[in-house]
């Protein structure tokens, strides 16, 4: 045996278990098609080596640290052009983790924490993430033109100190202004556009869940006859990204939006909202609705109830509940 320094990266497939079970041929086959049109020759273009694959995984090795966090997002940037002919629930996404640290190296095999951190980084990672230790950070933060989210001290199983963890993604293109000509006029009633919550349970298996909830809110506001809701369609095309509620209104039209998130733990649930009138950016009302999984449909109702309350109680005109 021997060791050596080396820059290790773990991917795995989000959700394989599940895109098998409702597909197994077809998730097969578009796994080793982006392997053969996308992963792979990435690995080769940035002098990676794939040690080994397990199934929808793979740990690859990089002689440079540079290369492998570049190599990293630039599959990642370059997943959503191999999705655009392929429905939402049938998708192949990655999430991706990489430590830099000394490993063991029997045969064509590698051993060791260093692998081990990888692994257990890359299983914190959420779809379509770029997850690095702290070691990968100190070294690449001056040599790539990326941005790098502090998520803070994670504890990782098996690994006997917590470890400062980043998210690598590349740097955001500046939003164009939109002109007063171009924005949405108002409707003549309140509007309101309810954005995808946050998926907070960790898995990012529950994102399903998460918007589902959000149909549900969608659904018990478009009941209500004096309120504007703006479809689903629309208000998931900011999915995955964290707008702003004044850019928000004037690209819908409407003057009210509610965000917030969904976590579930077991047979429990919590959904936090806040409602944000997007003239002024000002919150206008927040609260979180707990319960069990067999009222999940009741606290969906619920918190959707709450914000027409507010809307009443803020709005210009006399209008009325239906």
């Amino acid at each position: 045996m021997s060791r050596r320094l080396a820059a290790i990266l773990a991917a795995d497939v989000v959700g394989y278990s599940r895109l098998m079970g409702a597909d197994e041929e077809g998730t097969l086959e578009r796994l080793k098609a982006l392997r053969r049109d996308l992963v792979d020759p990435k690995i080769a273009e940035h002098h990676g080596r794939i040690v080994k694959t397990t199934g929808d995984g793979m740990l690859v090795e990089f002689g440079s640290v540079v290369d492998a966090v570049r190599c990293a997002v630039e599959v990642q940037q370059a997943m959503p052009e191999q999705n655009t002919s392929v429905g939402a629930d049938r998708r192949i996404e990655l999430r991706i983790g990489i430590n830099l640290g000394d490993v063991i190296v029997e045969g064509d095999d590698l051993y060791g924490d260093g692998v081990n951190i990888a692994a257990r980084v890359e299983a914190l990672a959420d779809a379509g993430g770029v997850f690095v230790s702290n070691t990968v950070y100190d070294h690449v933060r001056d040599r790539l033109p990326f941005v790098f989210e502090d998520l803070g001290e994670q504890s990782l199983k098996n690994i006997a100190r917590p470890l400062r963890v980043y998210r690598a993604g590349p740097v955001p293109l500046p939003e164009m202004p939109i002109s007063p000509a171009t924005a949405l006029p108002l409707p003549n009633k309140p509007s309101i556009a309810v954005l995808p919550f946050a998926n907070m349970s960790g898995d990012p298996e529950q994102e399903y869940f998460a918007d589902g909830m959000v149909e549900e809110i969608i659904t018990a506001l478009s009941r209500i006859r004096w309120l504007f809701v703006i479809a689903r369609n629309s208000s998931f095309s900011y999915k995955g990204q964290s707008p702003d509620v004044k850019r928000v209104g004037r690209e819908l039209g409407v003057r009210y939006v509610l965000e917030g998130s969904v976590r579930k733990a077991g047979g429990r649930v919590r959904i936090t909202g806040q409602l944000i009138d997007t003239a002024t950016g000002a919150h206008l009302w927040a609260d979180r609705f707990d319960g069990s999984l067999e009222d999940v449909f009741g606290l969906a109702v619920a918190s959707g109830n709450l914000p027409q309350r507010e809307l009443r109680v803020v709005g210009k005109h006399p209008w009325r509940a239906a």
